[in-house]
């Protein structure tokens, strides 16, 4: 097996490498430093949403850093989740299976599910007595977009689900998720609230609520407050339960966004002001599509020299031969940009590596590991 480097900074490799594809960059200490900041700051357990980043890189930092908890929404992920921690909790929260993938379930030893129907709840028996999660979808404001127009039940069907999983024997929890990208902790008050107006009127006392993912990580202006939305959850937590339940959360977007920093190179600039780099949405850029463009981008010369000048909005197009190859919205470039230069996108750890694709023979390879970014 081959080392390979461990470099100080993507400046310090590109200088020296001078790479002509797209490079995704990884900083295990980033990672670990937000892990202890969800570890610290959230009132209850953490467990990492995999989806969001199942490199295994990501995964044993993360357990080393202290996780030990995972949320999988398939065998893949559960077996990427143990080769990690054999240990680890395992939570199956995505609530459409096949018996097949219950069976694979039982295998991996999934601790915890959630449900939103009686017919899933029902698929579940080969696991035994566990915990399960009734999610709770509601249309609450607040995300980018909302995860309750796919899963989920409104509260007088969770009464229902709710009392039909104590009576057969499993530990009674609920489940929701706010959405994506939600920086205002208001965003979680509906749904706790309601949680425990369900979880009353079934009769029923939770061991566990899941207060999902959604937490919301650096694109935009100021970095996010998590530590004001942490404090909120469990304020709200402790006012609206007569006993508080446990506390678990998901987070993936927020956990692993700042660990990875995209470089890619401008292959040619146009008359017309277009910019085409050498990655776009069939790549690490792929989630553009349906969140906003980053404002966080910065231009570097070969030399590692950062560009100046007036900042220009360009139109950017990836490298393929497709015409939709094109980010939504204009990016900010310094006038002083040319051909060759690098162009850094940060906080490009969460859904960058999980949905980009090699079409037309483009995309990024194995990350290259810094120490900072």
């Amino acid at each position: 097996m081959r080392a390979e480097p461990y470099w100080l900074d993507p400046l310090t490799h590109l200088r020296r490498q001078r790479p002509d594809h797209a490079v995704m960059y990884f900083s295990p200490m980033v990672l670990q430093r937000q892990a202890a900041r969800f570890l610290q700051g959230f009132p209850g357990m953490v467990t990492y949403a995999v989806k969001a980043n199942a490199r295994p890189e990501v995964l044993v930092n993360l357990a080393a850093a202290g996780i030990e908890g995972f949320d999988v929404a398939s065998p893949a992920e559960m077996e990427a989740a143990r080769q990690a921690n054999p240990q680890a909790a395992l939570h199956y929260n995505n609530p459409v299976r096949t018996p097949d993938e219950v069976a694979q379930a039982v295998r991996f030893g999934v601790c915890s599910a959630s449900v939103d129907s009686l017919s899933e709840l029902e698929k579940l028996a080969p696991l035994g007595p566990i915990e399960v999660s009734v999610r709770l979808a509601l249309p609450v404001a607040g995300a980018v977009y909302d995860f309750g127009e796919k899963f989920g039940v409104g509260p007088e069907a969770a009464v229902d689900l709710l009392r039909e999983v104590a009576a057969r024997g499993h530990s009674p929890a609920m489940t929701f998720h706010p959405g994506t990208q939600c920086s205002d902790p208001e965003a979680w008050v509906s749904y706790i609230r309601v949680a425990a107006d369900v979880a009353a009127r079934a009769g029923v006392a939770l061991k566990r609520l899941n207060v999902g993912g959604g937490f919301a990580a650096h694109r935009l202006g100021e970095a996010p407050d998590l530590e004001r939305v942490f404090d909120r959850i469990g304020q709200v937590t402790r006012a609206s339960f007569s006993t508080m339940p446990e506390l678990v959360c998901e987070p993936g977007r927020a956990m692993v966004a700042e660990a990875f920093t995209l470089a890619t190179r401008i292959k040619a600039l146009r008359p017309n002001g277009a910019v085409f780099l050498n990655d776009g949405i069939y790549g690490a850029l792929s989630e553009m599509r349906d969140i906003s463009a980053s404002d966080r981008v910065h231009v570097f010369d070969p030399q590692g020299q950062p560009r100046g000048g007036a900042m220009i909005r360009r139109v950017v197009f990836g490298p393929t031969c497709d015409s939709l190859d094109r980010l939504p919205d204009p990016v900010a470039f310094p006038a002083e940009v040319q051909e060759g230069d690098y162009v850094l996108f940060s906080g490009m750890g969460a859904y960058s590596l999980s949905i980009s694709t090699r079409f037309n023979g483009y995309g990024v390879g194995d990350p290259v590991t810094v120490a900072s970014l």
